[in-house]
């Protein structure tokens, strides 16, 4: 193999300086821009504010490493580029039906302690990630949640029952949870692994009304840790 080709191509001490000088720049451009946009993280992106910021590192990418890209070029790709979302965010709070096409709306996944997403919304959620995201925030089983909503920047909003009014429910803490099964051999009440509807249950097999699914693991109704 060509190291030299590989890891440096034409690549001489000027053009390496410029480099630095390019990315730099870009950088501080980038966050400018974002500055901009308003918004403070990450974690607070739409998917259309996330287009945005793809947008952004591919016009600020280039930017930094291609001799042939000049910068005023590129700062002025990124200035229309926020200027189109600002517009957009202006429009959007000017149109309900707009904000709800780009940006999606809230989603119920658990009411009742009984998980309602819908068949055509199942694809797009993960239930590890989502169970993973419960753990984090102290969730033992789904009886102890009376709500969860799906935000549109993708923040989960919980909302808990008190502990005295903690119900039995589907377990989601793994070596809970990894103990479910489709035949029934001691009775008991037991949740779907699926959907977490419970139903009192008789040795033998059964299938869950609510979901459709067969595999059931004993309910449990420990209450939250302080």
């Amino acid at each position: 193999m060509d190291w030299n080709r590989i890891f440096l191509h034409e690549l001489d001490g000027l053009f390496f300086l410029e480099i630095v000088f390019r990315t730099a720049f870009m950088f501080i451009v980038v966050l400018v821009v974002l500055r901009l946009s308003g918004k403070r993280g990450v974690r607070q992106l739409s998917v259309f504010e996330l287009a945005i910021i793809l947008t952004l590192g591919s016009a600020a990418g280039d930017a930094m490493f291609y001799k042939d890209v000049p910068l005023l070029a590129t700062v002025l790709v990124c200035f229309i580029a926020i200027g189109i979302y600002r517009l957009i965010t202006w429009v959007m709070a000017k149109s309900g039906y707009l904000e709800q096409l780009l940006e999606g709306r809230p989603v119920y996944i658990i009411e009742d302690s009984v998980m309602v997403i819908k068949h055509d919304q199942k694809d797009s959620l993960s239930k590890d990630e989502f169970f993973a995201e419960l753990r984090e925030k102290g969730v033992e089983h789904l009886g102890q949640v009376r709500t969860a909503i799906l935000e549109t920047e993708g923040n989960l909003s919980i909302f808990f029952y008190p502990n005295q009014d903690v119900k039995y429910g589907l377990p989601i803490l793994p070596h809970l949870y990894n103990k479910y099964s489709d035949t029934i051999v001691d009775p008991g009440l037991y949740a779907c692994i699926v959907c977490g509807t419970l139903n009192q249950l008789a040795p033998g097999r059964y299938r869950c009304e609510h979901c459709g699914h067969h595999e059931w693991v004993s309910a449990i109704n420990t209450p939250r840790t302080p």
